[in-house]
């Protein structure tokens, strides 16, 4: 019996690799990926996201695909006058998408907790006491699932900035966060390579935080 479950387990272990060294999967990954560089408007978003999606649909054993999309959305709810809860919500669809695919990872859970700081800023009054909480847990989480992602310690250092202003007290612990997630992203843009399709994004909220710091 255990070593059924075994074989079952380096069975779905092997398909995951399978699908993420895939060629194809890796060129199409990469084609969206530097059409995202490029988006200046909502409707060259929505159609970057279509395209992450139709990846989605083609590879349901990947979770980066609905990751991406999740992100995109997230991004064009910050960036452009649209229905912002609506985009926000449907990138909280898309997150869980990638979390029942990939469940207990550190990008998705860190993106999950940053889609909800969007929430938050569309009406910190109504919404901060019941959400912040919520996403400082999910970055939290996300922190502890893998110490070495930036991204995830960046947030994080966003949300103790934010609530340092909200309360009147230092920004030590939010500067010290930013330094640290600094750190992280030199050490990712180390063995960052042409075919890397993992996230690389969020250091420029990382030197707005570290920017504010002595």
């Amino acid at each position: 019996m255990k070593k059924s479950i075994l074989t079952f387990a380096f069975s779905l272990l092997w398909i995951a690799f399978a699908q993420a060294s895939d060629p194809a999967f890796i060129a199409a990954m990469q084609k969206q990926l530097t059409a995202k560089k490029t988006i200046a408007n909502y409707e060259q978003s929505q159609t970057v996201t279509n395209g992450f999606l139709r990846i989605a649909n083609a590879s349901d054993s990947e979770w980066l695909p609905y990751y991406y999309a999740a992100l995109l959305k997230t991004e064009a709810a910050f960036r452009f006058d649209i229905d912002k809860d609506k985009v926000l919500d449907e990138a909280l669809n898309l997150v869980k998408k990638a979390d029942n695919i990939a469940p207990g990872n550190s990008e998705i859970t860190a993106l999950n907790g940053y889609i909800l700081m969007g929430k938050i800023s569309l009406d910190p009054a109504g919404r901060g006491q019941s959400m912040s909480p919520l996403a400082m847990q999910l970055f939290g989480k996300a922190i502890n699932l893998d110490r070495e992602n930036p991204r995830a310690v960046s947030l994080m250092s966003q949300m103790e900035l934010g609530m340092a202003e909200f309360f009147g007290t230092g920004p030590e612990k939010a500067c010290g966060m930013a330094r640290m997630s600094l750190d992280l992203y030199k050490k990712e843009e180390a063995k960052t390579t042409d075919q890397y399709i993992l996230p690389t994004w969020g250091k420029m909220q990382a030197d707005q935080v570290a920017s504010k710091c002595n």
